[in-house]
């Protein structure tokens, strides 16, 4: 009879079930007979289990971001240089959008414009309040020379509060350019998602 050592604790051990089957089984150290193909299904149950819950959780995360910041968007990527040199290309906002604080100029805000699928973050440069206490504001690229009336729908001059995503809170530098990378590059996210991919296999097979 012969044994193949696995570990210090386990063995295996050829089972000969037929004329020429032979069957392999584990024998832990306890006594107990666990076959491979019990084990592997309980192994890959249980990562799911853990990437089902770590989906969830960061789910949840960004759910409570929204509600804290008021935010739709509380976390969001620079992807141009319009903004240099106050944000680079790769920086990371943290925004924030209370209806109650009101729009003032300076302050850099996160807009959507009508017919553009991706945010604009510039910086507002006019800001026009009528008798009645509706805002409308004018806003501009740091480092673009004219305003953005040329970026706003056919005939709009002037942004108002419901377009707003957040406003520019706190950021950190180039943490955003994986997003980036992925974007320009596919094939980096793919390599990127065999890596992981690879990982999670031979972690379950060790």
């Amino acid at each position: 009879m012969k044994f193949w050592k696995r570990s210090s604790h386990d063995f295996l051990l050829p089972l000969t079930t037929g004329e020429n089957a032979v069957q392999a089984r584990t024998i832990s150290a306890s006594g107990t007979v666990e076959f491979p193909s019990s084990r592997t299904t309980q192994v890959l149950y249980y990562q799911v289990l853990n990437f089902a819950m770590i989906v969830s959780s960061a789910l949840m995360i960004w759910k409570g971001l929204i509600v804290l910041t008021g935010s739709e968007s509380p976390i969001v990527v620079v992807l141009s240089g319009s903004m240099e040199p106050a944000f680079h290309r790769g920086d990371l906002l943290f925004l924030t959008n209370f209806r109650e604080d009101p729009i003032r100029a300076g302050e850099i805000v996160v807009f959507k414009v009508e017919g553009r699928d991706i945010p604009i973050v510039h910086r507002v440069i006019k800001v026009h309040e009528k008798d009645n206490g509706d805002i409308k504001f004018l806003t501009k690229g740091d480092n673009n020379e004219v305003d953005d009336r040329g970026l706003y729908k056919e005939g709009q001059n002037w942004l108002e509060k419901k377009d707003v995503v957040g406003r520019a809170r706190g950021f950190l530098p180039y943490v955003g350019m994986v997003t980036i990378i992925m974007n320009d590059y596919p094939k980096f996210k793919y390599a990127l998602l065999a890596v992981m991919g690879a990982y999670v296999l031979l972690k379950r097979e060790s």
